[in-house]
């Protein structure tokens, strides 16, 4: 039998993936498609959710850290949005950043891929990668900054939206609590894999 300790955590996390479903289910439905009608805010709260790239690697993030285990489990999805904020600034000043969308593809391949082959690399190392994509990620926001949206605002939109992404990816990781929970978050990440290669496909066909 688990700790009582990891059971409570465990509750806590489940509690908090629930939350964060709510908040995104609500977030969603109150976007009206009309530019005058959203805040900077929900602009970039949205912005991760929309797109399916973004939301994959996002998820592949908290699945990943779940998988690896503590401190893993927080240490990966709180770099990744702290760093994705400065690739946030990147692209709301303008500044170059070559390759943007394949980098983002690419993280959907590999964190998937990682999940998918249980790869459980040095802390550092794995947090170095998560960071690595993050700046990607986070400048494909600030680059797609609205006209009409706040750039402070559509920045702590994302990185909010994203904390929650990682939240249900967590969720998602408690699985490997379950008799063969294991194989399901694989059969998860690899799932993830292809799709990151079908993007990978469509992105390269133009």
């Amino acid at each position: 039998m688990p700790p009582r300790s990891a059971d409570h955590g465990r509750r806590r996390a489940a509690a908090w993936t629930a939350v964060c479903a709510l908040l995104l289910a609500a977030q969603a439905q109150a976007h009206t498609g009309q530019p005058g009608g959203a805040s900077g805010f929900l602009a970039g709260f949205l912005h991760p959710i929309t797109g399916p790239d973004h939301l994959l690697a996002m998820l592949a993030v908290g699945m990943w850290g779940a998988q690896l285990g503590m401190p893993a489990l927080w240490i990966l999805p709180v770099a990744f949005p702290l760093v994705m904020a400065v690739g946030g600034a990147l692209g709301i000043v303008g500044l170059p950043l070559p390759a943007t969308e394949t980098a983002i593809v690419c993280s959907v391949v590999l964190l998937g891929g990682a999940i998918a082959l249980d790869r459980r690399p040095p802390l550092p190392l794995a947090a170095a990668l998560v960071a690595f994509f993050a700046v990607f990620h986070g400048y494909a926001h600030g680059r797609e900054l609205p006209a009409y949206a706040s750039a402070l605002g559509f920045s702590a939109g994302f990185v909010l939206a994203t904390g929650c992404i990682h939240l249900l990816g967590i969720g998602i990781g408690f699985v490997t609590h379950l008799p063969r929970g294991e194989h399901v978050l694989r059969a998860g990440g690899t799932a993830i894999a292809l799709a990151g290669a079908v993007l990978a496909w469509r992105l390269a066909a133009g």
